[in-house]
């Protein structure tokens, strides 16, 4: 993700924040890789009372995925954790 902003009509825009927002997190298979990337996500929402974490590995066990579900309260802090885990090293993609 770069730093411009997203073209209008975002489904961003559509959300009623504050939202429960589901977030999908791919990354290399790693006993470290859900506590990095719970750490972004802390970070940016320090509110989050709970996040409800589901994993699953791929069929060959190379790759994890993470779905996150966590309350955001405004587009910047969905935008900010986007930019944090592109620039993550350990994660390949996030939806």
């Amino acid at each position: 993700m770069s730093n411009k902003s997203s073209p209008v009509g975002s489904a961003l825009d559509f959300l009623d924040y504050p939202a429960r927002f589901p977030l999908k997190v791919f990354g290399n298979q790693s006993a470290q890789f859900e506590d990095i990337v719970l750490q972004l996500i802390k970070a940016r929402c320090p509110q989050a009372e709970h996040i409800e974490v589901s994993q699953r590995q791929s069929r060959g066990g190379k790759y994890i995925a993470l779905t996150l579900t966590f309350t955001v309260y405004n587009r910047q802090q969905i935008e900010n954790i986007y930019q944090d885990l592109y620039d993550c090293e350990q994660v390949v993609m996030s939806l």
